[in-house]
C-alpha cells in the first residue's frame, strides 16, 4: 500500500539529487522552453511520495492519500518553479562595465597584474587589474578598460 508512494518519493529524491549536483536535468533536452525544471519536478515527486506515505500511514482511504499527494505534489511543483525562476533571473548575468571607475591600488600593479578597489556602488570585492605603466600600492586609479574578469587602469 505504501511502495507506489515510496518508489515515486525515491526517484523524485534521485532526480532532485542529480538536478543539484549536476544542473537541471531537462535543460538539456530544451522541452517547451524551460517550461518544466528538474529540480521543481523532483521537489513534486518528494512531496507526493512523503505526502502519500503519510497520509496513507494514518489509516486514511487510499484514494484520499492518492488525491492529497497530488495536490500536495502540484502544489509544491508549482511554488518549487516560481523560485526556481526567480533564483535564474537574479543569478549572475554579463559582467557590468566599470570602464571610468576611480579607485586605489590595493596592491603594486604592473602589466602582469595586481588588485584594486573600487569607489563605486556595489564594488566590495577586490578586482585583478593591470597597467602598462607600473603603478605602486596606494595610489589613485582610473578603470580604462575591462576584459573579461580583469580591468586595464592608469594611474591618476
Amino acid at each position: 500500500m505504501l511502495l507506489p508512494f515510496l518508489i515515486v518519493g525515491g526517484v523524485g529524491l534521485a532526480l532532485l539529487l542529480v538536478s543539484l549536483l549536476l544542473g537541471d536535468v531537462f535543460d538539456h533536452f530544451e522541452i517547451g522552453d524551460g517550461a518544466i525544471s528538474g529540480t521543481a519536478l523532483a521537489v513534486g515527486l518528494v512531496v507526493f511520495g512523503a505526502a502519500g506515505a503519510l497520509t496513507a500511514s494514518m489509516g486514511l482511504d487510499l484514494v484520499w492519500a492518492y488525491v492529497l499527494a497530488a495536490v500536495l505534489a502540484v502544489v509544491a511543483y508549482l511554488l518549487s518553479l516560481l523560485v526556481v525562476r526567480n533564483l535564474t533571473r537574479s543569478s549572475d548575468g554579463d559582467p557590468v562595465s566599470t570602464v571610468g571607475f576611480d579607485g586605489i591600488a590595493r596592491s603594486d600593479i604592473s602589466p602582469s597584474g595586481g588588485e584594486v578597489s573600487l569607489d563605486a556602488p556595489g564594488e566590495i570585492e577586490r578586482r585583478m587589474a593591470y597597467s602598462d605603466e607600473p603603478i605602486a600600492e596606494g595610489a589613485r586609479i582610473r578603470v580604462v578598460e575591462h576584459s573579461g574578469s580583469r580591468i586595464k587602469v592608469v594611474a591618476r
